[in-house]
């Protein structure tokens, strides 16, 4: 019983801890004048990945311009570097 306790806390607690994750880097991505760049980002130099992508985090990319990890670029600069507003498959 207290196995399978320890189990469900853990995993509440990982889901929350993403959760936060993505906020904090959606707000910087506002608040500092970026975005969010599919498709431009070295492999391992990833800011973070999409809903899609094969990983959940930064810097786990094991491939150069990956179309579902993102970088933030200054607003304005991702479609001129060859990237896109969003990941691939999914329309903005």
């Amino acid at each position: 019983m207290n196995n399978s306790r320890t189990l469900i806390q853990s995993a509440i607690g990982g889901l929350l801890a993403a959760g936060i994750l993505t906020a904090s880097v959606s707000a910087v991505a506002a608040d500092d004048g970026k975005e969010k760049c599919f498709g431009v980002a070295k492999a391992g130099q990833n800011d973070c990945g999409s809903k899609t992508s094969k990983h959940s985090c930064a810097g786990q990319s094991k491939v150069d311009n990956d179309p579902n990890d993102f970088k933030l670029v200054a607003k304005g600069t991702c479609e001129k570097m060859g990237g896109t507003l969003a990941p691939a498959g999914m329309a903005k």
